[in-house]
Parts: structure tokens; C-alpha cells; sequence
């Protein structure tokens, strides 16, 4: 299979989720409610999340995965056209830098899929640290102050979410060579379960008010765990020397960077407009109410002189 295809299945899923996400948040930021489009726009990224599964089935995690954290760059026009301004100098710049790493990294690493897979104790072992880490997370969040509480679920989430790219790639290759086999093998169970757990600390995460700090530590994790992952369970790797794998190491330090201030801004931008909208629904709500009192105000005193007897 030819590297573009799912490296262009990768792009137009990141292109798909970010345009979902946007219309999601748009519909909803005003009350919360669940509207019509709140419901095109999850629909929109389902079938993002769809392009995403089919190109991590074709291809390398190591190549899917950063072409699909563009979704947040993505995000940055449409929501420009959505609130009707121009993106800010500093979007733009980190913008920039994401385009720069994300390129340079899949120039100088080229990632290829490999057949080789780890023995039983590399697994397990792999599998218990993962589970001990969301474990802790979970721990500390319920005991930690909202900030921390917002960071703690935030990464759990994107955990679950890299092991949730992991565990798709197995089932989509279940499903194109032992289609009538793939219910019988958990994965595809584990899978469903997976992604529940990660929705609900996703929720749990934004739940306690600190977008800004939830959003990026999510957005950040989920990529960097399912490499890992790639690279220690589907023997995913890099074919490069000792100096390129340490300047590849500085490359996605500074695309985690750049993910990390493009992330922080959106939330930012998301918390402060549902705020302004929550004020100008009380706004609404108080002039409403003020315009019923003085007609109430009014009726009672035309009531009033009209039962006065006349002299």
C-alpha cells in the first residue's frame, strides 16, 4: 500500500473532526443543549474518526497520528469563519510551527508498518504500566483541586484515546483478513470499552471547569501514547541514527509545544465566549423580566385610577 493513502485518509480525517468539532461547540455553547446541530457536527466527526480507523488500518501509527493532531490547526480557520474574525498573529504562528514540525518529522522518519510483534512479557508489561498510570490519574483527580482535577482526567482521557488508535488498527486488520473472526477475539470489545472510559473522563474532565487545562493535555497525550505504543507493540520504527532520532525527539517536543498553545487558545476562546453567552442570556432573561414588571407595574395603576370615584 502506497504511503499517500492513508497519509491522505489522515488529513482529510483531521480536516473532518475539526470542522465536527467546531459546529458541536458552536451549537451548544449557548445553553448546553443538544441541538439539530450539534448532531451534524457529531455526525461530521464520526465519519472523521472513520477515515482515521481506515487510515490506520493501511498505514503506520507513526505516520497516522501526526497528520491527524492537524485537526487542531484545522480548527483555527473554521472557527475564525464561525465567530466572523480574522486569526490572531499568534494562532497563525503556532500554527505554523505545527505545519513545520509536522513535516519535517515525516520527511527525516519516513515510518513504514511493521509485521514484527512483541513477546508475551513486553505485553503485559506494557499493559499493566498503562493500566497503573490511568489508575493513579484517576486517584489523584479525586483528590485534587479543579485545576488538577481538569489535568488528571484530561490526560486520562487522551491515554485511552492513543490506546483506542492502537486496538482500531488491530480490528480494522481483523476485519480485512478474518472478517467472520473478528467477534470472537476481544479486541473489538475492549475497544468499545476503551472508548467509553475515554469519553466519560473526557466529560469528567471538562466537567470540572478548567477547559483550557483538560483540552491540551488530552490533545497532547492521546498522539504521544499511541506512538509509543506503535513503537512497542506493532514493532513500529524509525529506521534512523542516534543524532536524527535525537533531533526527531526536539522536532515533537516542539509540535507538542505548538499542539499545546493551539489547544490553550481554542479553549480559552471557547470558555470566554460561553461566558459572554451566558451573560447575555441572563441579560435577556433580567430585561424580560423587568419589562413584565413595569407592565404589571402599569396595569395596576391604570386598575387603580379607574376604581377611584369621581367627585
Amino acid at each position: 500500500m502506497h504511503t499517500w493513502v492513508p497519509a491522505l485518509l489522515a488529513v482529510l480525517a483531521a480536516l473532518m473532526i475539526a470542522a465536527g468539532t467546531v459546529l458541536r461547540q458552536r451549537a451548544s455553547r449557548v445553553n448546553g443543549a443538544i441541538t439539530p446541530g450539534w448532531w451534524a457536527g457529531a455526525a461530521i466527526a464520526l465519519c472523521g474518526f472513520g477515515l482515521q480507523a481506515s487510515a490506520l488500518g493501511l498505514g503506520s501509527i507513526l505516520l497516522v497520528q501526526p497528520l491527524v493532531v492537524l485537526a487542531v490547526l484545522f480548527a483555527l480557520p473554521l472557527e475564525a469563519w464561525a465567530d466572523h474574525r480574522h486569526p490572531a498573529r499568534i494562532e497563525w504562528a503556532w500554527g505554523g510551527v505545527l505545519v513545520a514540525c509536522v513535516v519535517t518529522f515525516l520527511i527525516v522518519a519516513r515510518p513504514e508498518p511493521s509485521m514484527r510483534r512483541p513477546d508475551a512479557l513486553l505485553l503485559w508489561g506494557t499493559v499493566g504500566a498503562v493500566v497503573g498510570v490511568v489508575v493513579a490519574l484517576v486517584i489523584f483527580a479525586h483528590r485534587s483541586s479543579p485545576h488538577y482535577k481538569a489535568l488528571f482526567y484530561g490526560l486520562v482521557a487522551g491515554i485511552l484515546f492513543g490506546v483506542s488508535a492502537l486496538l482500531v488498527k488491530t480490528v480494522i486488520y481483523q476485519v480485512t483478513h478474518h472478517f467472520w473472526r473478528t467477534f470472537v477475539h476481544p479486541e473489538i470489545y475492549l475497544f468499545v470499552l476503551v472508548v467509553v472510559c475515554a469519553i466519560l473522563a473526557q466529560q469528567m474532565g471538562f466537567g470540572a471547569g478548567d477547559l483550557q487545562t483538560s483540552f491540551p493535555s488530552m490533545t497532547v497525550a492521546e498522539p504521544a501514547v499511541a506512538m509509543v505504543l506503535g513503537v512497542l507493540l506493532l514493532g513500529e520504527n524509525l529506521k534512523v541514527s542516534v543524532p536524527t532520532a535525537l533531533f526527531l525527539g526536539i522536532v515533537l517536543a516542539i509540535m507538542v509545544r505548538a499542539v499545546c498553545e493551539l489547544a490553550k487558545l481554542s479553549a480559552v476562546r471557547g470558555y470566554e465566549q460561553a461566558v459572554a453567552a451566558e451573560e447575555s442570556a441572563a441579560e435577556e432573561a433580567a430585561a424580560v423580566e423587568d419589562t413584565a414588571a413595569a407592565e404589571e407595574a402599569a396595569a395596576g395603576e391604570s386598575g387603580t385610577a379607574r376604581s377611584r370615584p369621581v367627585v
